[in-house]
């Protein structure tokens, strides 16, 4: 049965709760088993409302299901995206507390900070890479909402596609300066000293700007853009891991420098 206008209100209402009460909430595809990607942003925008209308602000926007494994996996063709709130912002060096989250896992990734505006339809990798300011090394904990960490597709865009907190790193590269192409930059995950993953920037989407670009395509169908000053989380190079009280966290990336942050009760 197709999801009645109310809905939407109502589920994202529970989502948010469950977000502030830092509680597990069971799948919406379990009540209503049809959702579709197309009601569950829809879902997405109403929750987006509800943070805005609280007096949060957005900063950015995420991408996820960037890597071609984790495409195949949830048996979608495109990527799904979120968005980033004031709240949600950490600064690198600086402390999270496990209290603040339901199941947090962290990944590494690559920030793009835009220095002018971005239109779909038909955006392209070299026009993202022109457009952009600044790249910056960031570690994305993600937080489902979820009993268990477990969902399908429609369930995760409209839990926001599970974002909870962003640490960037204090340097910003100016694009025009990088030695090498995005898709050969390294990034490693340390979490106290030992390493936990590793990969290159071609796991997303075989290049970062390959995902602004989705991303600004899937926006233009509903007449939204991508602006001057928006940061964008391009996807996880790494996979994500579990975090425990008394984690310190390291994402290394060539070139961008580092991003960390630790974790407390």
């Amino acid at each position: 049965m197709a999801v009645k206008v109310r809905h939407y209100r109502k589920f994202a209402e529970l989502l948010n709760e469950a977000e502030y009460e830092k509680r597990e909430i069971t799948r919406i595809t379990e009540d209503i088993l049809d959702l579709s990607v197309e009601e569950s942003y829809k879902i997405q925008k109403e929750l987006i409302k509800i943070k805005i209308n609280s007096g949060h602000r957005i900063i950015g926007s995420k991408m996820g299901l960037t890597s071609q494994a984790k495409m195949t996996q949830m048996n979608v063709k495109e990527p799904i995206y979120g968005y980033l709130f004031d709240y949600m912002f950490v600064p690198s060096g600086g402390v999270v507390h496990l209290s603040e989250f339901i199941h947090p896992k962290v990944e590494v990734e690559i920030a793009f900070i835009l220095g002018e505006d971005l239109e779909g339809p038909n955006v392209t990798r070299t026009q993202v890479l022109s457009a952009t300011k600044y790249v910056a090394p960031a570690l994305e904990i993600i937080d489902s909402r979820y009993k268990d960490f477990k969902f399908t597709l429609p369930d995760v865009v409209a839990d926001n596609a599970s974002s909870s907190r962003v640490v960037i790193g204090s340097t910003l590269t100016p694009i025009h300066t990088l030695k090498i192409d995005l898709d050969l930059i390294g990034a490693a995950l340390y979490i106290n000293g030992e390493l936990k993953a590793c990969g290159a920037g071609a796991a997303v989407f075989n290049h970062p700007a390959n995902s602004a670009a989705v991303l600004a395509n899937m926006l233009a169908r509903k007449g939204e853009r991508l602006k001057a000053g928006d940061m964008i989380l391009t996807g996880g190079i790494t996979e994500a891991i579990n975090l425990t009280a008394g984690d310190t966290v390291i994402g290394q990336l060539d070139q961008l420098g580092d991003v960390s942050f630790s974790v407390k009760e």
